[in-house]
């Protein structure tokens, strides 16, 4: 009887270095320009950071590529062991490597996030990085805003404003062209509005005359008497009335926080119509008596 060899191999069951790598080949590993793909960072270098993305060559994030963030480390925008998707921004190269972005996927993030906080109303916190003839530069949400010297509450000396936070709201985001236009002055008339009140007698100044109305300053929110809302009698000019400068005091009569609009009335002052054109100084000596009668007729609209 002859021993069988225990080196033989039934057929089919052996498998080599070369057929395991003819197997890889065969493997679908097209990574395509524009692709999301989910990988774990291994490996750090002075010129970016290798991604295990499952494929036969790891891909590799530039330095540029690795953040939206300016002087962030490898260590802190992409730490080792960490499993993040990543943008695939160049195609495979003889060795099937791709290049990826983790900054381009933070930058839709960003833009995404900066949309919907500007379509809300709220506002932001930017910290001015530069400063130029028109106003300052900062960083929000990681992408670069401008806010011009006339939405700016100190106009004057813009160097003193470099590493301060600014708290600012949304003029204009437009991703296409990498535009983000902020407002300070508008974000602080947003928050003096929201402590104000309907209703309630306010003093403040004249500080412009339309045909249409009278603005007036109110603690630095500015709203508007509107012709219509300065007495129950017709007026033919706002200014034999009103001047620049003088003080009355109004009755909030609407606040629109979203576009930043307060009406103002005294109308519902007057005991009757016309009273206003006749005793305006009567009317504004007895105001906050009258300006109760008002409030109570306000909440019963």
């Amino acid at each position: 009887m002859i021993a069988k060899s225990n080196s033989s191999q039934e057929p089919g069951l052996s498998f080599s270095l070369d057929d395991f790598a003819k197997a890889l080949d065969q493997h679908d590993y097209q990574f395509a320009k524009g692709q999301i793909v989910r990988g774990t960072v291994f490996e750090h270098t002075s010129e970016g950071a290798y991604v295990d993305i499952g494929g036969k060559s790891p891909g590799f994030v530039p330095l540029r590529e690795a953040s939206v963030k300016s002087g962030v480390s490898l260590a802190e925008s992409l730490p080792l062991r960490e499993e993040k998707d990543f943008l695939i921004v160049s195609g495979q190269n003889e060795e099937g490597q791709v290049t990826l972005s983790r900054r381009q996927l933070e930058l839709k993030k960003a833009w995404d996030s900066v949309s919907e906080i500007a379509q809300s109303g709220k506002s932001v916190q930017m910290r001015v990085t530069g400063v130029n003839k028109g106003g300052v530069t900062g960083e929000v949400e990681g992408l670069r805003g401008f806010i011009p010297r006339s939405h700016l509450i100190e106009k004057e000396d813009l160097e003193s404003l470099v590493g301060q936070l600014l708290t600012a709201t949304f003029l204009e985001v437009d991703p296409d062209n990498k535009k983000l236009v902020l407002s300070q002055r508008q974000a602080a008339r947003a928050a003096a509005i929201r402590k104000l009140e309907t209703g309630a007698l306010m003093e403040g100044k004249v500080v412009k005359i339309q045909p249409y109305g009278v603005f007036v300053d109110l603690d630095g929110v500015t709203g508007l008497l509107h012709i219509k809302q300065v007495s129950g009698s017709p007026i033919d000019s706002l200014t034999t009335l009103f001047k620049i400068g003088q003080e009355i005091k109004v009755v909030i009569l609407e606040i629109d926080e979203y576009k930043n609009r307060v009406s103002l009335s005294t109308k519902v002052l007057e005991s009757y119509p016309g009273e206003i054109l006749e005793k305006l100084d009567e009317v504004m000596e007895r105001a906050i008596e009258r300006a109760e009668q008002a409030r109570t007729n306000l909440s019963n609209q």
